[in-house]
């Protein structure tokens, strides 16, 4: 990741609330790219939105958006951006989508009507309905629709496809590609939807706890995190210790150890050179990393 082509930058950044303290944060988010921030319900995602359109204030840190800080209530800064929140606005169920929508553009000189047109027609949004009548999924669309309508630099997703049926998240997922053609923006997205992370991200974020559990480049990260079973055999438990990249080792019954690595084909080689067989082997999902790093961190926080 090149830090000097970062659209957002992080540092130090700390929000601290009643029962929740998120950060220190510290993101870069590269140019031209799709970063997707996973983790648990309540580990910060939303929050982490709200400080960077300046919704809420951060305690601590600083931040920056295409190299100004974050804070000066910049409109010009902010028309730069899409933006779709995780949850709609209950204050705007009385109007029509149309009426949403006439808001929105006089907020965006980069408004463009016939993409707006285009994007109703590809979702099949009737504007005319008021947004209070319109199915979670139909809503959905709408909004996004509206934070793509003015041509963002930046887009800011939290749980997009949130109420999508099979047809309209492929929908979704082929205009965030297209979106991304040109090469010069940027997508910063909140997601739990592996599937959505396998098709869009270019990099990804682990958020758990309000804590930054690593940022990875999600090729790397899926070809080396892997399950490797071992047979159990002479002190191969204890040996296994040595392997690289190892998170976990359990005993799996059956004569079978289980390892967790994040090294996979550097842990491949050491096994044999060690001469320790292997019975089976598997890459790992993204719910599997995800629980294998808060095992860790975990570990690691009851040892401090």
């Amino acid at each position: 990741m090149n830090n000097d082509e970062a659209v957002i930058r992080l540092t130090e950044v700390e929000q601290s609330r009643a029962h929740f303290k998120l950060g220190p944060l510290n993101l870069n988010v590269p140019k031209g790219y799709v970063t997707a921030i996973v983790g648990p319900n309540g580990s910060g995602k939303s929050s982490t939105f709200r400080l960077l359109l300046d919704l809420a204030k951060a305690d601590r840190g600083s931040m920056e958006m295409f190299g100004e800080p974050v804070g000066r209530d910049d409109v010009k800064l902010k028309q730069r951006v899409g933006y779709l929140p995780d949850d709609s606005l209950s204050e705007e169920d009385s109007l029509r989508g149309s009426e949403r929508a006439a808001f929105t553009k006089i907020w965006y000189p980069g408004w463009d009507v016939n993409r707006y047109t285009e994007l109703l027609n590809l979702f099949e949004v009737n504007p005319d309905l008021k947004l209070g009548k319109m199915s979670k999924g139909m809503r959905r669309k709408f909004e996004l629709t509206l934070a793509l309508s003015h041509d963002p630099e930046l887009l800011l997703l939290d749980e997009p496809s949130s109420g999508l049926d099979p047809l309209a998240w492929k929908k979704m997922i082929e205009v965030l590609h297209h979106y991304m053609e040109q090469g010069n923006r940027t997508i910063l997205m909140a997601t739990h939807i592996i599937d959505e992370v396998r098709r869009l991200a270019d990099y990804i974020v682990f958020l758990v706890n309000g804590r930054a559990l690593g940022v990875y480049e999600k090729d790397e990260l899926f070809s080396s995190w892997h399950i490797f079973y071992v047979q159990d055999e002479r002190s191969v438990y204890e040996l296994l210790s040595g392997i690289p990249g190892i998170r976990a080792k359990e005993k799996a019954g059956g004569g079978v150890i289980k390892v967790i690595t994040n090294k996979a084909m550097d842990a491949e080689k050491w096994l044999q050179k060690e001469g320790i067989k292997i019975t089976g082997r598997t890459p790992m999902e993204l719910d599997e990393i995800m629980a294998s790093l808060i095992d860790n961190d975990r570990l690691r926080m009851r040892q401090s």
